[in-house]
């Protein structure tokens, strides 16, 4: 993995506006959006567009365990 390369934090469906919110505000990351397949239920081999974060492994890591806890306190509420 070179410096420069970036990776993606894809955000699940459902998550709070306030937790996409912070994490584009607090972290060097890009908000980008994918397509990933889904392969459960009724839609397999589907496509859905869906938000992710964009950036430096660094980062994104650092995004990714505020998503996490953000997620938590939210299914805990």
């Amino acid at each position: 993995m070179t410096e420069t390369e970036e990776v993606d934090l894809v955000v699940p469906p459902g998550t709070p506006r306030t937790i996409i919110r912070d994490i584009a505000l607090n972290f060097e990351v890009e908000m980008v959006s994918v397509t990933w397949p889904l392969n459960y239920a009724n839609m397999v081999n589907d496509e859905r567009e869906l938000i992710a974060f964009r950036g430096r492994p660094e980062e994104v890591k650092k995004a990714e365990a505020f998503l996490l806890e953000k997620l938590r306190e939210f299914i805990d509420s």
